[in-house]
């Protein structure tokens, strides 16, 4: 038998495809190893470093905001009967809108028809030492007034619902674009082993409900780890959480570690990132299912804080619930948290439907940015409210339609200067003014970024031989904001 060392045969076997293989090797193992050390070898997950690693590590600058909740206000507010005060499109009310003003703009579904101004239907009021216009419609966040920073000059490139949301969440309307939840979350990892990074909550009002799809909160061609996850606001947040009947906690551990030996054995074959993913959720899934009951146990919270929310059945799908759930996302180390209200699509009757919307969604609003305060997360918690656009200022039948070219949003905490109204509109409320403080959508994403401690022009994931990111070519921060 020949035992000596073969120089030519070890040199063969060193090429590309073997280099792989053997690296594949040593990387699921050190990916299982690390899944594995918190159950298997019996450490625990509040002393071991939770979460998933995020891809700027050190950061860009010093962050002032740890997490974000999105308050989506599907189907777009009009800006006129909330944050927008115009006493001139009050005066023209039902008299011809300026030609000057529409002829060649894009119109959804007034095109070709013969436009009359709509005067605002509320009054307006100022509130806080800030002294910022604030409509009857939203008493409670009236009293925000010198905690948050409303913008009244943001404007955006889609037209209908779909398209809109998508530029908002991604901005682009090109689906396979990941969301900016998804973004945050690949940039900065999360801070929970136990839970989602990107978390999605949805409600309904009495009318204008437009359907959300999956896609707005994707990740895109980034891993699918860093993609939002859909709670139920109703019932079980997540279905099946709990084991069937007959199998106890040691069975279900064996099979996620057995589903686990074997994806980490494709993982040694293949390199693929959806593998290490596959690993990783079904970890997390196996976690979820003792840390989802005690969040979503509301039981232990003061009867005052369910006041406070004007909750009045806990989990019962409301929005009042879902901002309650939403704080208690953001104390467990969620980094993106996503609340869609369906209420605002107002072609028809929007002198009755929308104080109905505002009133689901005012006292519930309020209370989570107190709530946040009061327990120290706001100054590290950036809030964000608003639509993907905005309402006409011209008449739909006894509606509004859909309007691009201006609307509000407002934001409270994470590094935003409190007490302040950026940008301005014409006076009948058609479009922002170029003065210097308008926003687009590609703004409103480099600043959160920014305040999350990333340069927008530095996050970047190279796809199809381009390097690409959250704001394409465009935005810039919005720095007149940033405290």
């Amino acid at each position: 038998m020949n035992t000596g060392f073969n120089f030519e045969e070890m040199a063969r076997s060193i090429n590309r495809r073997s280099f792989l293989k053997q690296s594949a090797y040593g990387l699921g193992g050190m990916a299982l190893a690390s899944l594995f050390s918190t159950y298997v070898l019996g450490g625990d997950a509040a002393s071991s470093k939770a979460g998933l690693a995020g891809a700027i590590d050190p950061l860009h600058f010093p962050p002032k905001a740890k997490r974000v909740i999105h308050l989506c206000m599907a189907g777009g507010p009009s800006h006129l009967e909330s944050f927008d005060w115009k006493p001139k499109l009050r005066e023209l009310d039902g008299k011809a809108f300026p030609d000057s003003l529409t002829k060649g703009q894009q119109l959804a579904q007034l095109q070709n028809t013969v436009l009359k101004a709509r005067g605002p239907f509320v009054d307006f009021s100022r509130h806080g030492e800030s002294g910022q216009q604030i409509s009857s419609l939203f008493p409670h966040i009236a009293t925000l007034a010198d905690r948050m920073c409303i913008i009244r000059s943001l404007h955006t490139e889609q037209i209908n619902h779909d398209p809109a949301h998508a530029f908002m969440n991604s901005g682009s309307i090109i689906k396979g674009r990941p969301s900016m939840g998804s973004w945050l979350l690949y940039g900065l990892g999360s801070e929970t082993d136990n839970l989602p990074g990107f978390v999605v909550l949805t409600s309904q009002g009495k009318d204008g409900a437009q359907p959300v799809s999956a896609r707005q909160w994707s990740s895109g061609y980034l891993a699918s780890k860093y993609q939002g996850i859909l709670l139920q606001s109703r019932g079980e947040a997540v279905h099946y959480v709990g084991n069937p009947e007959g199998v106890c906690q040691s069975t279900q551990r064996q099979i996620v570690e057995e589903v686990s030996r074997l994806n980490g054995v494709l993982a040694e074959e293949k390199l693929d990132p959806e593998i290490q993913t596959r690993i990783a959720q079904y970890e997390l899934a196996f976690r979820m299912q003792s840390s989802v009951p005690s969040l979503t146990d509301f039981s232990k919270e003061p009867k005052s804080v369910l006041e406070d929310y004007g909750i009045k059945e806990p989990g019962d799908g409301t929005f009042a619930s879902n901002c309650l759930m939403a704080r208690r996302l953001a104390e467990r180390g969620v980094r993106f948290i996503q609340l869609y209200h369906r209420a605002w699509d107002h072609h028809r009757e929007i002198e009755k439907n929308m104080p109905v919307a505002a009133k689901d969604v005012d006292q519930a609003s309020a209370a989570l940015v107190k709530d946040l305060e009061q327990r120290g997360l706001l100054e590290d918690t950036l809030v964000i409210w608003g639509g993907e656009f905005g309402r006409t200022p011209m008449g739909q039948g006894s509606g509004r339609d859909h309007h691009i070219k201006a609307f509000s949003i407002w934001m409270a905490g994470g590094g935003i200067k409190p007490g302040m109204t950026w940008g301005n509109t014409d006076e009948l409320g058609y479009s922002y003014l170029p003065d210097g403080q308008e926003v687009d959508v590609h703004d409103l994403h480099a600043t959160m970024l920014h305040l999350c401690g990333i340069d927008h022009k530095r996050l970047t994931v190279r796809y199809q031989g381009r390097d690409f990111r959250l704001t394409d070519v465009h935005g810039n921060v919005i720095r007149g904001i940033c405290a």
